[in-house]
């Protein structure tokens, strides 16, 4: 079977070099990887201490990010190599200083692997959430290099539990040590015979909770809301700006509304802005206008987001019809009602949260318009549903504590 899995790496590795003829994204994939050598020999020296982490895409980057953070302060003495799969979170984050190398991750074969871990030399390699690469971890099981998956969730429907996989269940085995997002994950691993696990929860917890030690303060902000109460609606596709739009032309309410749209062309902002019939202004024309005429912001610019959020009464998050589910602890963090579309199966966190009834879904816009009603009727009940939601990431915060203990234990342990 290792053998066919071989094979089949190196075929889509070519495949993939055909499709990027044609396809931006596939070629952002293949030419990236070109340079990933050429990274690693000129950042990591003979006598470098290195820690290797993996992750998928930006989602995941952000589960790892505490853990990247805490390494740098409590161990300076070794390097942070951080490999991406998806040019989505690699583009992104490339020229990031929160580690010492950052590039991406060679393909699964055999021959790319050996090579990768011969140039990095790990003393540790962690790996985040769903990322399992039999021959990278074979060759560090091999090489006797601690590895060890952090913020991981199980469920039946992987091929690590089915009677078929038991290569892919092999690989799995390879790890040190697992930290699951939840029981229901450890004894999914139970079942194959894995016992070396901890439920530690999930990293991200920690990372929205350091947003309220910082200053998220935005002089525009001030401006646009005053003293009215805010709806913000933040990472949003079509299939929710449909509802929202929707309700903002036709309720009477006397509220403050922001958008900010997952994607921010140019055509696509201003047929946002056009379909509006209330007062609106765009982030990117705020200047020499007194944004607290206007009724509506439309933030056309990355990475304002969060920062935004801590001026929500009430906040939507986008993707819940159909693309998947954006990020619902970041307007969580801030104790408000948080509303989301149908799906988030899935989405651990959202799953918990709408269990509790801090997150509320919504399935069209008759439903968006009830909850908004309630919500904005009823200020005793908004502020009890947003209070659900920063308790929760408050108790079950602390995965990186035990994750940094495990991973401190390796490192002094290490005479390499």
């Amino acid at each position: 079977m290792h053998f066919i899995y071989n094979v089949f790496a190196q075929l889509s590795w070519h495949f993939l070099k055909i499709v990027a003829l044609f396809n931006p994204k596939i070629k952002l994939f293949v030419e990236g990887r070109k340079n990933t050598s050429t990274i690693l020999e000129n950042k990591l020296g003979p006598n470098d201490k290195n820690i290797w982490i993996h992750v998928a895409s930006l989602g995941e980057f952000e589960q790892g990010l505490p853990i990247i953070e805490k390494i740098k302060s409590d161990h300076p003495d070794h390097k942070v190599v951080v490999t991406f799969f998806s040019p989505s979170g690699y583009e992104v984050k490339k020229n990031s200083s929160v580690a010492d190398v950052i590039c991406y991750l060679p393909i699964d074969t055999n021959e790319k692997a050996s090579s990768f871990i011969k140039k990095v030399n790990p003393r540790l390699a962690i790996f985040v959430k769903y990322e399992i690469w039999p021959n990278y971890l074979k060759i560090l099981r091999d090489h006797q290099v601690p590895s060890i998956l952090i913020s991981a969730i199980f469920n039946e429907n992987q091929i690590y539990f089915k009677s078929h996989g038991s290569f892919m269940r092999k690989a799995l085995k390879s790890f040190s040590h697992y930290f699951v997002q939840d029981p229901a994950s450890k004894e999914l691993l139970k079942s194959i015979g894995i016992s070396n696990c901890t439920v530690s929860g999930d990293t991200r917890l920690d990372r929205v909770s350091e947003i309220l030690e910082r200053d998220n303060s935005l002089d525009f902000m001030k401006s646009f809301k005053k003293d009215k109460l805010c709806f913000i609606a933040g990472s949003t596709w079509p299939e929710d700006e449909n509802i929202i739009i929707d309700y903002i032309n036709h309720t009477p309410r006397n509220i403050k509304y922001v958008l900010a749209p997952h994607t921010i062309k140019s055509d696509k902002i201003l047929g946002l802005a056009g379909a509006l019939s209330k007062k609106t202004i765009l982030y990117s024309k705020m200047e020499n206008n007194n944004l607290g005429d206007y009724e509506v912001l439309i933030v056309d610019h990355i990475g304002l987001l969060t920062k935004i959020y801590s001026y929500a009464d009430i906040a939507y998050v986008g993707g819940g019809f159909a693309t998947g589910l954006h990020n619902t602890l970041e307007p969580a963090v801030f104790g408000i009602p948080v509303i989301i579309g149908p799906h988030f199966k899935g989405f651990n966190e959202a799953e918990d949260l709408v269990a509790q009834k801090g997150i509320l879904t919504i399935n069209d816009k008759w439903t968006f318009g009830e909850t908004m009603k309630k919500l904005l009727e009823n200020n005793e009940y908004r502020l009890r549903t947003g209070a659900i939601n920063s308790n929760y990431i408050s108790k079950n915060k602390g995965a990186s504590h035990q994750i940094m203990n495990y991973i401190s234990s390796q490192l002094s342990s290490d005479n390499r």
